[in-house]
């Protein structure tokens, strides 16, 4: 048989957010095969992969080990030359500022086929979502963008000349850029604007002059940023829409979309912060969005890579600010043979268990797979722990028989509908690290239990940046979990990636959020303390409660 052959596919990933991406690069992500991607490629973007997508982090991040050029260059020809589909997402556009030449060079020396996707880069998407335009019939007929990366490397005497600068990467260095500026007599009084997190929900922006922003963002992490300087950066109060909105002043939380200046800039003024408006851009919806008992709370989601928040939603419409945390890489059992096994004598069994989303879809695309279908399932009984669950077997037209009351698997057998001695039932699971009791409880009441694993559940390597700039800063107010693993990886990623203060720091005044009896106890056990537990253990049921916090903390 002939192998298919690979392609590499250099996508930009623009600002991150998934509204920003070109139609092209939507396609391509929904059906690769291989993703190899940078540090600063945002998260929500892995909710478009297909589930058995292999996703490969290459990300360069200041402070911890690099995966070298060498390197991604090798495994890029390597899983092209496997035939697979490799998607090689970048942020921004894959041609400015980064090194996507090397890649190619290395494509080419191999003969694999490749092709380059453009995206939005910030240097043109952060001012914009800022209001500030980079060309202005009076202000600007031109501007330049430079990376500060390496500002020695640098010609400041010609560039100081220019009317509208946009620099990448120089958050770190804002202080040689003033610098040189100044030295080669840039005015104090020019505008400045610094966007950070530019078209995320984490969007902050600050405005100055050369002479004040240095002191106005002492002591505040600006990467990843971009900077604009230039007469045109006063254009933003006029181009604005005329509204008021809320917020903390300087490092005040933000979502995406609309930018609204909280006072009018004005030369030489102090620090100004920009706040984006998610809901709308009426004063009415942002009046009645002031209503909302979770408006002005800053809420961190813990669930599973590449899984579309519908938790998320609930806590938007609620007014919240969501940031989303990748705690679980699901995927395929490391041996599928036990859970074919199982598939091929599915009329042995009186009952199939199905405690998760994961376990309901990982078994029955299996069975798909296999050239059978649902029809095989015809004589077998299917118990569920969950309406999410219930849900999920509902989009292969299957209903389930038995959904314990409250939710729960520990109220599985205890409500089960018939008795259990010498009931056969399969148990398609979690690969390791799943809940004994309910099998110990199950061969306790004489049915006999074949457990097979179904998928694999395990700890991503990294945090997200803007996650872990906001643990860092402490803009977060809520965190929740919806199971106890959540739980356990976030602990261990807090662990391995924010070493500098013990995590109860980083927790201090931050509410913690649990769905269930099981996942507050895993919250005491590694975290010290659960704040708010859902009354009914549903995601709506913890939107519920966390509804009735934010109405009791106002």
């Amino acid at each position: 048989m002939t192998q298919s052959k690979g392609k590499v596919y250099l996508v930009g990933a623009g600002l991150g957010n998934p509204e920003y991406l070109t139609l092209a690069a939507y396609n391509l992500l929904t059906t690769a095969e291989v993703l190899v991607y940078d540090a600063l490629v945002d998260s929500q973007l892995f909710t478009l992969l297909p589930p058995d997508c292999l996703q490969v982090d290459v990300g360069k991040r200041g402070g911890k080990p690099s995966t070298p050029q060498n390197e991604i260059n090798r495994l890029l020809v390597m899983y092209c030359q496997q035939g697979k589909q490799v998607i090689r997402l970048k942020s921004g556009d894959p041609f400015i500022f980064g090194r996507s030449a090397a890649e190619i060079t290395a494509l080419k020396a191999e003969k694999c086929d490749f092709e380059v996707v453009p995206g939005i880069s910030s240097a043109l998407a952060a001012p914009l979502l800022a209001g500030i335009p980079l060309t202005d019939p009076v202000l600007s007929r031109s501007f330049a963008v430079i990376s500060a990366h390496e500002p020695e490397m640098l010609n400041w005497e010609a560039l100081s000349s220019l009317e509208t600068l946009v620099i990448l990467m120089g958050g770190k260095n804002l202080g040689e850029i003033l610098h040189q500026l100044l030295r080669f007599k840039k005015p104090r009084i020019t505008p400045i604007a610094i966007i950070r997190w530019a078209g995320t929900q984490g969007q902050e922006t600050w405005f100055g002059t050369l002479e004040t922003i240095l002191a106005q963002t002492e002591g505040i992490s600006l990467s990843p940023a971009v900077i604009i300087i230039g007469e045109v950066v006063g254009l933003s109060q006029f181009l604005q829409p005329e509204q008021e909105a809320g917020g903390k002043g300087a490092g005040s939380r933000g979502n995406t979309s609309l930018l609204l200046p909280l006072k009018k800039l004005e030369q030489g003024s102090q620090s100004h912060t920009t706040r984006s408006i998610f809901e709308s851009n009426s004063l009415e919806s942002q009046t009645m969005s002031s209503k909302l008992p979770l408006t002005g709370k800053t809420i961190l989601v813990t669930r599973a890579t590449g899984q579309s928040s519908q938790f998320s939603q609930l806590l938007k419409e609620a007014g919240a600010k969501v940031v989303e945390m990748p705690t679980l890489e699901i995927t395929s059992p490391s041996n599928w043979q036990p859970l074919d096994n199982a598939i091929a004598q599915i009329s042995y069994f009186n009952w199939l268990i199905l405690t998760s989303s994961n376990a309901v879809e990982y078994f029955l695309e299996r069975l798909l797979s296999q050239n059978r279908d649902t029809r095989v399932l015809a004589n077998l009984k299917i118990a569920v722990v969950g309406e999410k669950t219930a849900k999920s077997l509902e989009k292969y037209s299957l209903k389930a028989d038995f959904i314990p009351p409250n939710f729960v698997a520990d109220s599985l057998v205890e409500s089960f509908p018939e008795p259990l001695l010498n009931k056969k039932l399969l148990f398609p699971r979690v690969e390791s690290g799943g809940r004994e009791i309910l099998v110990k409880e199950f061969s306790a009441k004489g049915a006999e239990v074949i457990e097979v694993p179904a998928y694999q559940s395990r700890c991503p390597q990294n945090i997200p940046p803007d996650v872990e700039l906001a643990l860092i800063n402490g803009t977060i107010d809520v965190v929740t979990f919806a199971s106890s693993k959540t739980v356990q990886f976030f602990y261990e990623l807090v662990q391995q990636n924010l070493s500098q203060k013990p995590i109860s720091q980083y927790l201090a005044g931050l509410c913690i959020a649990s769905i269930g009896p099981q996942t507050s106890k895993t919250c005491q056990d590694l975290l010290g303390r659960v704040d708010v537990e859902a009354e009914e253990y549903t995601l709506p049921g913890l939107t519920q409660a966390l509804i009735k916090w934010g109405k009791l903390s106002k």
